[in-house]
């Protein structure tokens, strides 16, 4: 069975290409925009790197966010279109929170799991899941003093490419580990999609947006 997942909800145009459960080829460009112009032409181009048509893959796996506003819209709409063109092929989403947990080892676990991703404002993307990766938090974008909150008195994994900036002032928490993942690991997009598709659960992407738009009127 092939995949082809893909991310571009934040700062780079992630795509892999998977033989079952193992990446074959994969591409990832960092930008800070651009990333709808570039996913076509990265997927065109793993898939013929493999002598692969379009209609040779079985799921796609979206990372639906949260993320950029443009960048989640991008991916959902991407995926939407593309399943439009093969209507064989199943798609379902991921989120980031799902995707970056799963990319714990098993020494790197904790009771308590928190993602903490990048919003570029003041507060964070939050999620908090426990030992057997079973949320406990729904997402939420929290301020520092919140997630702070919830923490404390735990012994804590963290997870995420906000977590370096999150840890820029003394938290006062225990900490079991830390990973500072600069971008959504696209091989557990995959997996997690691959897991639901198995189960024959999938999720059809949906933008999982947990702020409004940052948006001005001209006057």
């Amino acid at each position: 069975m092939y995949t082809i997942a893909f991310d571009t909800t934040a700062d780079s145009c992630n795509v892999a290409l998977l033989d079952d459960t193992r990446v074959i080829e994969k591409s990832e460009q960092e930008m800070d925009f651009g990333q709808a112009e570039a996913l076509l032409p990265q997927i065109k181009q793993l898939l013929e790197h493999q002598n692969l048509l379009f209609r040779d893959v079985n799921l796609l796996a979206v990372c639906v966010g949260p993320g950029s506003f443009t960048g989640v819209r991008s991916s959902v709409a991407a995926a939407r279109a593309l399943t439009m063109a093969h209507q064989k092929m199943t798609v379902t989403g991921v989120s980031a929170f799902e995707a970056y947990v799963h990319a714990l080892d098993i020494s790197e676990l904790s009771h308590y799991n928190a993602v903490i991703i990048e919003t570029k404002r003041d507060d964070f993307y939050f999620q908090l899941f426990d030992g057997r990766l079973e949320k406990l938090t729904e997402p939420a974008a929290l301020p520092y003093e919140q997630i702070i909150e919830q923490l404390k008195g735990k012994v804590v994994t963290l997870i995420g490419n906000g977590v370096e900036r999150f840890l820029d002032k003394p938290s006062g928490l225990t900490l079991h580990c830390i990973r500072m993942d600069r971008s959504v690991p696209i091989k557990e997009i995959a997996a997690c999609a691959i897991r639901k598709y198995t189960a024959r659960k999938p999720d059809y992407p949906k933008p999982l947006y947990l702020r409004a738009p940052d948006v001005c009127v001209k006057s």
